[in-house]
């Protein structure tokens, strides 16, 4: 068991993380973003969990992540169905709903935090509330080869996946979007951090 002492290091070590990997990529200018946003894609969309699919979670990005616009029309092109977080302030309570079309995504409303996401009065299919998901698209910080993710501290997507178990489908297959600069040797991680089972990003 993790003791007081050792949890309190863990916390300051994840916040300082958290304060480099923001630094660097605050430091990529939006062509090189959008450079590395295009060779993510393209290695995701080839990829046979993502080919092979149906129902799939994806995050609607902020200006420091992969962008994942693209990737959204594509679920669309290829008939496949689409959820999106909708996050619940103040917990870390997430759902996952469903979009209906991508002019639905460009019309949703913007949080505080400002990420778009649909109302909470909205009447959504919550993906597991029906057939599950089949593979989930998840943002992150930084992440390590070892598919340790470093989140932004709330919990969203962990205590998600948690709920997905749940689920007669099971776990969902998880791929993280990422940016090369947001690779590290070794993320710290507790009992409660939920490793994903791969790491997309662009390999010189």
């Amino acid at each position: 068991m993790d003791g007081p002492g050792n949890m309190a290091a863990l916390r300051a070590a994840k916040k300082a993380l958290r304060l480099e990997l923001k630094r660097r990529v605050a430091a990529l200018s939006d062509a090189e973003k959008q450079r590395q946003t295009v060779a993510v894609s393209r290695r995701l969309l080839v990829h046979p969990k993502y080919q092979n699919c149906q129902r799939i979670a994806v995050f609607l990005s902020m200006s420091d992540e992969i962008q994942t616009e693209d990737i959204i029309k594509d679920i669309f092109q290829c008939r496949k169905e689409c959820f999106i977080p909708r996050y619940k302030a103040g917990s870390n309570h997430m759902d996952m709903v469903k979009l209906g079309s991508v002019e639905e995504m460009r019309n949703l409303p913007v949080t505080s935090w400002n990420i778009q996401q649909p109302a909470e009065d909205d009447l959504l299919e919550e993906a597991l509330t029906t057939g599950g998901l089949d593979l989930i698209l998840m943002p992150g910080l930084g992440f390590d080869k070892h598919g340790n993710r470093l989140g932004r501290g709330k919990g969203y997507y962990d205590t998600y996946l948690e709920r997905c178990l749940k689920h007669p489908k099971g776990r969902p297959y998880t791929i993280a979007l990422a940016f090369k600069e947001q690779i590290c040797d070794l993320v710290p991680v507790t009992e409660s951090d939920k490793p994903i089972d791969e790491v997309l990003y662009e390999i010189p």
